[in-house]
C-alpha cells in the first residue's frame, strides 16, 4: 500500500490529469486515509469504514484517468469495472459478487509477483541449471558447464535454440461459469482447477532459444519456492484492508421513471450492490472476503440522469460527492503540452520512428484547443477525447505520407490546423459525422 501524503498523490495525478483538484484531493484523502486506519490497534481499526466516493463529471473530463493513475499509485488490489456489465442475480449474466472475485485474483497476482522478486535469487539458479541441462546434458562434467555457464551469463548463447520441459498452463483449458443459484455461485471456473489435481503436473517440451526460455522457467522455478496457501491468505487479507473498487457508469444504471416493467440491469444491480459497499461476506473460490473496508469509488456523467435518481440507499453508501467541471480552452491547451505523455508528445514519438521530425508551433496548439472547444460546443460535449478526434484528422495526411517523407522536418502552425480541420469546425452538419 502507498505512504504517499495526500499533496504527493496530488502532485502525482497532476503529471497525467490537468485540473480537477476537487477530484484528485478526495482520492488522496481517501487513499491515506487506508494508510491511517492501518495504524490502528484495536477495535478502533475495525470501526473506522472507508468513505466511498461518487464523481460526478461529464464525459471526457478525468474520471476514468484518474481511476487509471490511482491504480498505479495506490500499490494495492485495485479493480475498475463498469456498472453496466452486471445484471439482477437471478438472471443471466454476471452478478456484482463477481467484483470481488476478480480483486481477489488481482490480489494474489500482485502477492505472488512481490513474493517471487524475494526468492528471484535462488530461482534464477535453478533456472540456469535446468538450462545448462538442456544445453549440454545433466550428466555432462564439471568443466564443461563451468564452461557453458560464462557462455550463457556472456549472453553469447541467447540465440541458441534448446528443448527444455516447462509446466503445462491451463490456457488450453476451457473456461465456463456456474449458474446463478443463490449462494452457490463462485465465478468462471477452470477445467485446469478441477482436474489438475487429479492428472498431476503435466509438463511439455517445448522447442525456443536460451533467451524466451529463460522467464518462464524462473518464473516456474519461483513457484516451486512459494508456499500457495501463504499467498492465497496474504492477497485476501490485502483485498479486505486496502481493495479499491472503481465502479465506471454508474448512471448508466439510474431507474427511469417513465419505464415500466422488469429492469435487470438497473435497479436490481443497484439493490445487489447495496450490501457489497457496505460490507458483506462473498463466497469465493479462495474462501469468504469482507468487503467491510474495501474502498468504492463511483463515478457516472449523469447527462441524462441526476445522482438522486440512485437508489436513497446507495447514495447514502456513498458519501463524499466531488464534482469535475467541463474543461475549458486553456485546460486543452495544458493537455496538449503540459502532461507527461500528451497527445503532442504521443504524435511527435510516432513520426520519429518514420524518420520525420513533428514540429508543433505555438499557434497550432493553440487552434487545435479552440476547434476542440467549438466542436463540443455545437455538436456533442465530449471533452477531452475531442482532442484525439481534431489531431487524427489533422495528421491525416502525415502519417499516410510519412513513410515516404524520411528526413524530413514538418511545421504544424494554425494555418495548417485552419486547411485540416477549419471547414469542418464551422460546419456542424460534417463535423456531426467527421468530428
Amino acid at each position: 500500500m502507498t505512504t504517499f501524503s495526500p499533496r504527493e498523490i496530488v502532485s502525482e495525478l497532476d503529471r497525467f490529469i490537468v485540473g480537477q483538484r476537487d477530484a484528485k484531493r478526495a482520492v488522496a484523502i481517501a487513499l491515506r486515509n487506508r494508510w491511517r486506519r492501518q495504524q490502528l490497534q484495536g477495535p478502533m481499526r475495525e470501526e473506522v469504514l472507508p468513505k466511498n466516493i461518487l464523481m460526478i463529471g461529464p464525459t471526457g473530463c478525468g474520471k476514468t484517468e484518474i481511476s487509471r493513475r490511482l491504480a498505479r499509485l495506490a500499490n494495492a488490489p485495485f479493480l475498475k469495472v463498469e456498472a453496466t456489465k452486471f445484471t439482477e442475480v437471478g438472471y443471466v449474466g454476471r452478478d456484482v459478487e463477481q467484483i470481488v472475485r476478480d480483486l481477489v485474483e488481482i490480489g494474489i497476482s500482485l502477492v505472488r509477483d512481490a513474493r517471487r522478486k524475494d526468492v528471484r535469487a535462488r530461482a534464477h539458479k535453478a533456472a540456469e541449471e535446468r538450462v545448462l541441462d538442456a544445453l549440454v546434458g545433466p550428466g555432462s562434467s564439471a568443466t564443461t558447464r563451468d564452461a557453458f555457464r560464462r557462455k550463457l551469463r556472456a549472453g553469447e548463447l541467447d540465440d541458441k535454440e534448446i528443448e527444455i520441459e516447462v509446466a503445462q498452463g491451463q490456457s488450453g483449458m476451457p473456461m465456463f461459469e456456474l449458474p446463478n443459484m443463490p449462494g452457490a455461485s463462485v465465478g468462471a471456473i477452470s477445467l485446469g482447477d478441477i482436474f489438475g489435481k487429479a492428472m498431476g503436473g503435466r509438463t511439455k517440451t517445448r522447442r525456443t532459444t536460451v533467451k524466451d526460455a529463460y522467464e518462464p522457467v524462473v518464473a516456474e522455478e519461483s513457484d516451486k519456492l512459494l508456499d500457495q496457501e501463504q499467498i492465497v491468505s496474504e492477497a485476501i487479507r490485502q483485498v479486505e484492508d486496502n481493495g479499491i473498487v472503481f465502479l465506471d457508469e454508474i448512471d448508466k444504471i439510474c431507474g427511469r421513471e417513465n419505464r415500466g416493467g422488469a429492469d435487470v440491469s438497473r435497479e436490481g444491480v443497484q439493490r445487489d450492490l447495496l450490501p457489497l459497499i457496505e460490507g458483506t461476506t462473498v463466497a469465493t473460490k479462495h474462501g469468504p472476503v469482507k468487503t467491510d473496508h474495501v474502498l468504492f469509488i463511483a463515478s457516472g456523467a449523469f447527462h441524462v440522469s441526476k445522482p438522486s435518481d440512485l437508489l436513497p440507499e446507495l447514495q447514502g453508501r456513498l458519501p463524499i460527492r466531488v464534482e469535475l467541471s467541463s474543461l475549458n480552452e486553456e485546460d486543452f491547451r495544458r493537455i496538449l503540452t503540459d502532461t507527461e505523455a500528451s497527445l503532442v508528445k504521443q504524435y511527435v514519438a510516432l513520426m520519429a520512428t518514420e524518420g520525420v521530425t513533428l514540429d508543433f508551433a505555438d499557434s497550432a496548439i493553440d487552434a487545435i484547443a479552440r476547434v476542440a472547444v467549438e466542436v463540443n460546443g455545437s455538436v456533442e460535449n465530449i471533452g477531452a477525447r475531442r482532442l484525439q478526434t481534431v489531431m487524427e484528422r489533422i495528421l491525416d495526411e502525415i502519417s499516410f505520407t510519412a513513410p515516404d517523407r524520411s528526413g524530413e522536418t514538418i511545421t504544424i502552425d494554425a494555418a495548417y490546423v485552419e486547411k485540416a480541420v477549419g471547414d469542418l469546425a464551422r460546419n456542424a452538419d460534417l463535423s456531426r459525422f467527421i468530428l
